[in-house]
């Protein structure tokens, strides 16, 4: 991992998102074991000791340090609620520069989830990044509040979608998302927002220009 990095760096990459990553069953090799060499808090702390110590994890010095920007994932809204906060504080301190949060639909939670953030000073050591997907029909939606784990889909989400009627649903879901864009400009402690349109990349351009962030302001 720590070869990959460096060659990563050598290709000019330099940002880099720490996960654990989903367990191997989900995969083409399900019978393939786990490694526990070390988790998504440790690879962060890992990366962060080659950038800043200069140093492999064997303390061997090395030659050219991997300057990456490190960041890593949150899920505002898995059980216990009241952990995920610390669990965030955790990554920051173990040295992710930014965050990426789970998809979000709750609003009620992930204001409080930021609320909390902003109380303990957490939005202020590093950059967190609202995580925004646009529903792409009523089955998207269910699908993802039955199925997915640590996703939080609430029920009057899913009948606005149905509410909207049979081919209004996509335009619905991406109203839903643009709403939450105008909202997370404003939201204390938001640096910006992570657009993930599920198998929908496409409509990534328009949904940001609808948004008022493409074209981007000239510096």
């Amino acid at each position: 991992m720590q070869s990959d990095i460096l060659g990563a760096y050598a290709l000019g990459i330099r940002n880099m998102l720490c996960l654990s990553g989903d367990h191997q069953k989900f995969g083409n090799h399900p019978e393939s074991k786990n490694v526990y060499d070390i988790d998504s808090m440790q690879l962060i702390a890992m990366v962060k000791k080659m950038r800043d110590e200069e140093t492999f994890l064997n303390g061997e010095k090395l030659d050219v340090a991997p300057k990456m920007f490190i960041g890593a994932a949150a899920n505002p809204f898995a059980d216990p609620f009241e952990f995920r906060v610390h669990r965030l504080a955790k990554k920051i301190e173990a040295g992710a520069d930014f965050i990426q949060t789970q998809c979000i639909y709750n609003m009620d939670k992930f204001r409080e989830f930021m609320k909390q953030a902003v109380d303990m000073g957490l939005t202020e050591k590093c950059y967190i990044l609202a995580g925004v997907t646009p529903m792409k029909n009523v089955g998207m939606a269910k699908y993802m509040a039955k199925s997915v784990p640590g996703m939080d889909v609430p029920e009057s989400l899913i009948k606005r979608l149905q509410g909207a009627g049979k081919g209004n649903a996509a335009e619905e879901g991406i109203k839903f998302a643009l709403e939450q864009i105008e909202e997370f400009k404003q939201m204390k402690g938001v640096a910006g927002v992570h657009l993930m349109a599920i198998e929908w990349e496409h409509k990534v351009p328009e949904i940001a220009e609808r948004a008022g962030m493409l074209p981007r302001p000239k510096v």
